[in-house]
Formats: C-alpha cells, sequence, structure tokens
C-alpha cells in the first residue's frame, strides 16, 4: 500500500457483498493499513478483504453485537504493536470514500492539535431510489464548522480516540454523538469540513 503510512482505516460490517468490495477499493493506496471487523458474513467478505490486503478481525458472535464494539475493535488491532497511526479513518462496509477526502481532511487536522475529529459530506449513491433515499441524503447535509457530532465515517485522531477510552461498546445506537459529548467535555474539538467523504449505498 502507498499513501500516508500513519493514516490507517477501520471498515466494519457483515454480508455487503459488492458494497465492501467497493469500500475496501476505495481505501487501497490511501491509507498505511486497513482493517475490516467482521460479524458473522456467510458471503465470501472475509475472502475478498483478504484478498485487497486488509487485516479482518473476526467478531465473537456469542458476545451482543454493536457497531461501536466492531469499531472498537479494528481499533485495537491498530494498536496492538505499540506503533499506532496518528489518524484512523472509521467506515460502515457498505460506505465507499471519495476521492482526495483522506488528504483534505488529514490536512486539516494536522496543524490543529486539539482537533480530533474531521467528518465530511455524505452521501446517498442512490438518492433518486426512493423517498428514504433523498431525506437520508438531505438529513446527512449538517453545517460545516465547528460541530457537536459526528457520523459512523469520519477522520478521528488515535490519541483523542485513546484518551477518552474509545466508543461505548454497549450502546446498540447512537455512539458516535457519545463519543463525541466525551470528547468535547475533555477539551477535544469535532470538525465538519466542506468536502466530499463517502458514498453510502
Amino acid at each position: 500500500m502507498i499513501g500516508r503510512t500513519d493514516i490507517a482505516a477501520v471498515a466494519i460490517g457483515r454480508n455487503e457483498g459488492a458494497r465492501l468490495i467497493a469500500c475496501l477499493d476505495s481505501l487501497v493506496g490511501k491509507v498505511g493499513r486497513i482493517v475490516y471487523v467482521d460479524s458473522g458474513s456467510t458471503d465470501g467478505s472475509l475472502a475478498a478483504a483478504r484478498a485487497r490486503g486488509a487485516e479482518v478481525v473476526e467478531l465473537d458472535m456469542t458476545i451482543p453485537f454493536t457497531a461501536a464494539r466492531a469499531r472498537n475493535a479494528g481499533f485495537a488491532r491498530l494498536t496492538a504493536d505499540g506503533l499506532p497511526p496518528s489518524y484512523v479513518q472509521f467506515l460502515d462496509g457498505d460506505c465507499a470514500l471519495q476521492p482526495g477526502w483522506i488528504e483534505t481532511a488529514a490536512a486539516f487536522l494536522d496543524p490543529r492539535p486539539k482537533a480530533a475529529v474531521a467528518c465530511g459530506r455524505r452521501r446517498e449513491r442512490f438518492p433518486e431510489a426512493s423517498v428514504y433515499n433523498r431525506l437520508i441524503d438531505a438529513e446527512w447535509d449538517t453545517p460545516v464548522g465547528q460541530a457537536r457530532s459526528c457520523g459512523g465515517d469520519a477522520l478521528i485522531r488515535t490519541e483523542a480516540l485513546a484518551a477518552v477510552g474509545g466508543y461505548d461498546p454497549t450502546l446498540i445506537a447512537g455512539e458516535e454523538p457519545e463519543l463525541c459529548v466525551r470528547l468535547r467535555a475533555a477539551g477535544w474539538q469535532i470538525w465538519r469540513l466542506d468536502a466530499e467523504m463517502t458514498l453510502h449505498d
């Protein structure tokens, strides 16, 4: 892989099929390491991830699943060797990274040591498919600037995430806003950039 070796990515998913392949392909060459955290796929996702050079973490599905637990597992893999990346791009397995996002977000975070999170514009890949697609695409068009929270796709400073203990694995939803509450309470900043970040399918 090429790209900034001090930036890694964690993708999470289950039976995402072609969407996962698009997700991982969008990361190849953009980051130094890719970790894919799988929650019981039966569709060949594990083989597809390994074929693209991703490190695979298989969650123990005898323990209740949460996306927060999956993200923490990926983060733990990245930090286990004592040489953690500077930043981690988290994204869901049904999302693909937009060209230029990593470079834009890292360039924003680099000179701002108190900025913990950079997120951008997440778009629906097919907004015309249904009224629900159009609504969620509009919902993701949040104000640019310093923000209260981010979503599941975001570039996060490793130091900040470690300092607050990661995501709360007990939450079945809303783990990102809860994380951001703790980050802001600890003096970190969350930023929404005017930049294309991911496509959701």
